[in-house]
């Protein structure tokens, strides 16, 4: 069924062919003695009928159109067929019009409608105990109709493509962040190890080298890394997680102070998508420490699980020169979104001692 709808929606022409049913049967133009000859019929209910096939792409055009068709309906007494089919007519084209935005034409085709319908009743009503009046307000609620409709469909579409730009302006964000997280980190790493492996090229060959081999598996990492949050963005990779911070300290700590990282409770029984945000914020908390604070600057990692999951990423001062790597400045940014995402709460800010820290909470239960 679904399936079915979505071609429906490729093809809306399909949804009006029982409104040209309608209109064609019965009756059909016939050759009758009191009726206008069969080419007149066939050219008026050409004008009615035809013209709806573009009411979507030429709405303003096909309105004029049927109106005037109608007009001679009514002018000539042409009685091809009975009033009601000109009255749908008239009211598909005023509904079209509101449904695409067209209010001025629409309140223009309303304004003819409105004098059709009352030439209609007058002539009519004429030499009958009817009131013309009474005529006019037995048509007026299927117009009425017909524009109320239009208002509800036009604004029921633009909340639907209002949800839609929504979700994948989240999801564009969303991408963005984890794209984020996962190169900026390893590419830290690699910056400092190939400027570490330039200084050491002529006095500690072995350490350069050591280097130049860090830099390659970091490398290799960051591509794995990647190719797993593809995976990850198309189903077919788990997300990292809680079990994954152990290596992701070690990779923090090469040339460095080892990260000291310390685990309290079991985030075992965490969703993943709150495992996978605790390890992005944590990984961005050392990101920034790899590329502002010194090298001889100490590091610790606290990842508690409770009530709410406590994160906290908290360097030293350090006495060494920071390498003062560039900084996009949109990592605190997803990491204050991704608490938000939990209902958490974020702070940073420096340290008494010249270092740098990262407090986030998350609640588990989201």
């Amino acid at each position: 069924m679904h399936r079915l709808l979505q071609w429906l929606r490729g093809h809306p022409w399909l949804a009006d062919l029982p409104l040209y049913a309608y209109f064609l049967f019965p009756p059909l133009v016939q050759d009758r003695p009191d009726w206008r000859p069969v080419w007149v019929q066939a050219l008026v209910l050409a004008g009615m009928v035809l013209p709806l096939l573009w009411r979507r792409r030429a709405p303003g055009l096909v309105a004029a159109v049927v109106l005037a068709a109608v007009a001679v309906h009514y002018a000539a007494e042409v009685q091809t067929y009975d009033r009601g089919r000109s009255e749908i007519a008239m009211a598909v084209v005023l509904y079209t019009l509101v449904v695409l935005g067209r209010r001025r034409a629409a309140a223009v085709t309303a304004a003819g409608v409105v004098v059709l319908d009352v030439w209609w009743a007058c002539t009519w009503s004429a030499g009958t105990a009817i009131s013309p009046w009474t005529a006019i307000l037995g048509t007026l609620p299927l117009h009425i109709t017909a524009w109320a409709l239009g208002e509800f469909v036009r604004a029921r579409r633009a909340v639907a493509a209002e949800s839609q730009r929504r979700v994948l302006a989240e999801e564009r964000s969303r991408i963005a962040r984890e794209l984020h997280d996962v190169v900026a980190h390893s590419v830290s790493v690699m910056v400092l190890q190939a400027e570490g492996a330039k200084l050491l090229a002529h006095r500690d060959p072995d350490r350069a080298a050591q280097a130049l081999e860090t830099i390659g598996g970091t490398g290799r990492g960051a591509l794995g890394e990647l190719r797993r949050l593809l995976g990850v963005l198309h189903g077919t990779e788990p997300h990292p997680g809680i079990g994954d911070l152990r290596d992701l300290a070690a990779r923090s700590s090469v040339g460095r102070r080892p990260v000291r990282l310390e685990v309290r409770g079991d985030g075992g029984a965490l969703p993943a998508s709150a495992a996978l945000q605790a390890y992005r914020i944590v990984q961005e908390g050392l990101t920034n420490v790899l590329k502002h604070a010194p090298p001889d600057a100490e590091t610790f990692v606290l990842v508690e699980f409770g009530d709410q999951v406590r994160i906290e990423v908290v360097n030293s001062g350090g006495t060494g020169k920071p390498p003062a790597l560039p900084s996009s400045g949109r990592g605190l940014a997803g990491v204050a979104q991704r608490v938000e995402m939990f209902g958490g709460t974020l702070h940073t800010g420096p340290t008494p001692d010249g270092g740098y820290r990262l407090a986030a909470t998350l609640r588990a239960a989201s």
